[in-house]
């Protein structure tokens, strides 16, 4: 770009955005050389639109005008154009003004008028909203806080692009127009308004690509076989109800139609004369961008790339792959893959298979998505081993691999989904994050509505795997295995328990509590899925054991027993093949079958509790169980109010009588899955909200108990998580935190501290600017005084009062009591003395140590508070213990940032350790209230100022009454681009 030589064209304002109607268009500064694309939009404007931006007639832009419209300082007078397929098709424009409405002279001036123009042909595609979000966001950057703008009366749609854009605004009638000023700061509603156009322009660009009206597969084989033609024939078998053509070059001339599909064949995409709403590419990746290039000049608008060749091949295909996605956009089209599997939707109305699946899935309510086309692969395949058909118990509702998912992502999917009625389950298996906080709250919010499970590979290499370029995380899987829980995410490690918990979430009701019903005709069977229960944190009943010729209607009678009970919230039904007396099948059906149907008739009855089956060796079981059946409720029960009264609660749960033993104690929790505090059950006014059982009752299945149980506790989990999140905590407000001051401060700290640093490097705070900064929020550290000799440690003693500690500061040896570099309660100035000789003498000199003095504080627990910023997932909070076993073990709990009185009062409590902090072995309980607060201040601190990228409170020793922080360090940094809080816009990666 040419630009003025005092100020450079700021590249970074640059970006793609999605439209309302699911089309993209690129956002960038309006710079000299955009001339004779400016003369030719204008030209393309309505009389009546350029009446509205000028208040008067205005056929033309002089080229006095052109100058100034082009020509800008990117600092006082600003442009921005929004451009697809190489042309603008909107303009957005500032000038900074006086108080008087003048040109502004002052550079303290704070307020611009701002004025838009939008090409008609491309009104109502939410272009001027979109560019308000990115021109405020300059605006805020250039020092701009408020912006004000004239608008004729009748220009009814750009008076609500402002009022609806959710700003603090003021608006009154002068001299025949509206005046309307408003404010930048962002809002909660501003920021509400914009997160809500994103969803609904993402998932409707995602919708375009799911339900087109017409496909084009370019790179159709001229013989069987091969990507192309495979996809082809994929596509017609499974029934697509739109339009569909055959594209390649290499067809023979005058051939107009591809035997023995039957479908229209043209040598180049230009020569259908009808719209293409979905372009499949199958051609050799350098013949890409040709193909690509007629799509945006056709009008295609979303392109399905398979072919490879580009991230995954190295650093040459890396930036072919980043040439296609740009060209792509420039035309306004979404891009799946490149290398990718494909996409389905068993939509009735659609029943689309762009993929290289050879089998159409079910129909059904799971939304998937992968990364890897072999996920993708075993995912379908077992699936339909364990429901097959249309409305079976495994049935999908669509389906998108993504390959490199250089632009459709799972964020993009997360949107569609979230309010997507044929989708009660969403799916994900993920190798990369490109945006982990984008992520978490996309899957927050869509948790909140419907489960979320996600299985994610490559997380211990530290590296993403080949093609997915995209940020470095520096966070352990550990820690965003920790957010995923804090966003409601069901975090699953394999393939299997995707399936697993997929199947029980989309097929039954969210369980009410952690009581669990054992019922069946295997004593064995019945103990292995009660210890499975006790592993995963569940509250097993004692299991009710029938005898091993139990009948189906045995079955029946104790399920409806069971589902009746106000202690049980859920069922685990384990059965194995039995031998009865008699006929106790019916006429024509086995034995597995009238099981089958007994466990639906007793689970109809009553809907509101899931259940969930164990079998050994009875396959037919699981199938039947699975497949979509009318259900036949039990004769003796109907349910709802009119059901059989409830039987009192067990008083405990205990294992089957015959093998009398004391109930095993509440287990210690593995790592991978927390334990879960379970609350008392909700009373009956506040149920918990589960959808409605379908008609047709479907009941997973499962070979293992330990399988079972492990998709039942993610419900049970995932059910509290929701009752929680039903009602939010809260950020709690401190009158002594003193954030402006706070706000000098850092400022004037980063401008002593900064100069010759590299950009993006962050400094650390001399510890008395770190002190006196965290007191601005309430946060006061326990003076530690420099002891660089005997008499300096003496003097210092004195000041403070004995008892005192003794401590070194050198890095190796900073908070390493069992290295011998902590000596505590130092009663006088003998034992001071002795004890710095011993120090000095066995661990190094003085200047070496660098020793301090410290006065002694009430014994408690000691534990440690971190905050830090990592680039994609932002500002984390941690809380452990102090010392070399939770650092060994992990056993470390993290939250997102801003956290709220809600997250650390769990955060305290999910550490393993925790039980040290609540009077474990009769020790006294220490102030998890004042732990709980200045969590709350840290959080607090970080989120006001970006600036503070990492804070470290190491030890805050917790005491039964208070709680001391005895060392602390913070970085600053100049604030890091906000990656997901600034205006809505697509990755680059």
């Amino acid at each position: 770009m040419q630009t003025s030589p005092d100020h450079a064209y700021p590249t970074h304002w640059e970006a793609d955005v999605v439209l309302r109607d699911g089309g993209t268009a690129r956002i960038r500064p309006i710079a000299p050389d955009d001339a004779e694309r400016l003369t030719s939009f204008y030209e393309q404007v309505s009389d009546e639109s350029k009446y509205y931006r000028f208040f008067a007639p205005y056929p033309r832009l002089s080229d006095r005008d052109v100058h100034r419209f082009t020509h800008h300082d990117y600092v006082d007078r600003v442009g921005l154009a929004a451009i697809v397929g190489g042309e603008f098709i909107a303009t957005v424009r500032y000038d900074r003004i006086n108080d008087q409405g003048l040109p502004a002279k002052d550079p303290e001036d704070d307020q611009a008028e701002v004025a838009f123009l939008v090409q008609d042909a491309h009104q109502g595609r939410g272009v001027a909203s979109a560019l308000l979000e990115h021109v405020a966001a300059v605006a805020r950057e250039r020092g701009i806080r408020r912006f004000a703008a004239e608008v004729l009366p009748a220009n009814t749609k750009m008076i609500k692009v402002f009022t609806d854009a959710g700003y603090t605004q003021q608006r009154r009638f002068e001299d025949g127009v509206v005046r309307l000023e408003f404010d930048l700061e962002p809002t909660e509603q501003s920021m509400a308004v914009m997160r809500g156009r994103e969803q609904r322009a993402e998932a409707r660009s995602v919708q375009r690509l799911l339900a087109p009206g017409s496909v084009a597969v370019i790179g159709t084989g001229r013989a069987p076989g091969g990507v192309g033609r495979t996809t082809l024939r994929n596509l017609l078998d499974s029934g697509f109800t739109g339009r569909v053509h055959a594209v390649n070059h290499a067809f023979p001339e005058g051939t107009d139609r591809l035997d023995p599909e039957g479908v229209p064949a043209v040598r180049s995409l230009r020569e259908i004369p009808d719209p293409v709403d979905l372009a499949v590419i199958a051609v050799p990746a350098a013949r890409v961008p040709d193909v690509v290039r007629d799509c945006g000049e056709h009008g295609v608008q979303g392109v399905l790339i398979l072919s490879s060749g580009y991230a995954e091949s190295g650093p040459e295909g890396r930036e072919l792959q980043r040439a296609v996605l740009q060209q792509a956009r420039s035309y306004g089209m979404r891009l799946i893959g490149p290398n990718a599997f494909g996409l389905i939707n068993t939509a009735a109305d659609v029943r689309l298979n762009a993929s290289l699946a050879p089998r159409m899935p079910g129909s059904g309510r799971i939304g998937l998505f992968t990364q890897s086309g072999a996920i993708g692969i075993a995912l379908l395949s077992g699936l339909h081993a364990r429901g097959p058909g249309d409305d079976g118990i495994a049935g999908i509702s669509a389906f998108v691999s993504a390959g490199n998912r250089a632009d459709v992502s799972g964020n993009d999917l997360l949107q569609y989904w979230y309010d997507d009625p044929d989708t009660d389950v969403v799916i994900l298996y993920l190798e990369s994050i490109g945006n982990p906080r984008k992520f978490a709250r996309l899957a927050r919010r869509t948790a909140a509505v419907k489960p979320v499970v996600v299985a994610k590979g490559a997380r211990h290499n530290g590296t993403a795997p080949p093609g997915h370029a995209v940020p470095t995380v520096r966070i352990p899987d550990s820690t965003v295995a920790a957010l995923m829980r804090q966003a409601g995410v069901i975090r699953v490690d394999t393939v299997t328990e995707l399936i697993d918990a997929g199947l029980l979430l989309a097929s039954q009701p969210l369980p009410a509590g952690p009581r669990i019903a054992i019922l069946g005709n295997s004593e064995s069977l019945a103990l292995l899925a009660y210890d499975a229960c006790l592993t995963e944190g569940l509250r097993p009943l004692r299991p009710h054991v029938l005898a091993s010729a139990a009948t189906p209607d045995d079955f029946r009678a104790a399920l409806a027993d069971a589902l009746a009970r106000d202690a049980c919230d859920a069922v685990v039904v384990t059965a194995i093949p039995w031998v009865g007396e008699g006929d106790t099948a019916a006429p024509g059906e086995s034995e597995e079958a009238t099981l089958a149907a007994a466990l639906r008739g007793a689970a109809a009855a009553d809907p509101a509790k899931p259940v969930t089956v164990v079998h050994l060796a009875m396959d037919d079981l699981a199938a039947t169980l699975a497949a979509p059946g009318e259900c036949s409720p039990d004769p003796g029960r109907t349910g709802g109010e009119d059901a059989d009264p409830p039987q009192a609660p067990e008083e405990a749960p205990e294992p089957p009588s015959d093998r009398a033993a004391p109930a095993p104690p509440r287990p210690t929790y593995p790592p991978s899955r927390p334990p879960v505090l379970f609350p008392a059950p909700p009373a009956p006014e506040a149920p918990v909200p589960h959808r409605p059982r379908p008609a047709r009752t479907r009941i997973p299945a499962y070979p293992a108990a330990e399988r079972a149980v492990r998709s039942l506790g993610e419900a049970v989990r995932y059910a509290a998580w929701r009752r929680d999140a039903a009602e939010p905590g809260r950020v709690p407000e401190y009158d002594d935190i003193q954030e402006a001051a706070a706000g000098t401060d850092i400022e004037q700290l980063l401008d002593r501290l900064t100069p010759g640093v590299a950009p993006g490097r962050s400094v650390a705070l001399p510890p008395e600017d770190a002190e006196a900064l965290l007191a601005r929020y309430g946060i006061h550290t326990r003076p530690a005084l420099p002891a660089p000799d005997p008499d300096a440690a003496v003097r210092a003693a004195a000041r403070l009062g004995y008892p005192v500690a003794l401590k070194t500061t050198a890095p190796h040896l900073r908070h390493r009591a069992d290295l011998g570099g902590v000596r505590l309660d130092i009663a006088g100035e003998g034992d001071l003395r002795r004890t710095y000789t011993e120090l000095t003498d066995f661990l190094g000199s003085p200047e070496e140590l660098r020793p301090v003095v410290q006065a002694m504080v009430p014994r408690g627990v000691d534990t440690v508070i971190r905050a830090a910023i990592d680039p994609a997932a932002g500002a984390v909070l941690s809380f452990g213990l102090a010392g070399a076993p939770s650092q060994l073990l992990g056993d470390i709990a993290h939250r997102l940032i801003p956290a709220t009185d809600r997250d650390v009062t769990d955060q305290i409590r999910s550490i393993r350790a925790a039980p040290l902090l609540f009077g474990w072995r009769g020790s006294q309980p220490v102030d998890t209230g004042a732990l709980a607060e200045l969590l709350l201040r840290v959080s607090r601190l970080v989120d006001d100022h970006p600036e503070v990228v990492g804070v470290d409170l190491e030890p805050v020793v917790v005491a039964p009454q208070g709680l001391s922080v005895l060392g602390a360090a913070v970085r600053l940094a100049r604030p890091p681009a906000t990656t997901d809080l600034g205006p809505r816009r697509l990755p680059v990666y």
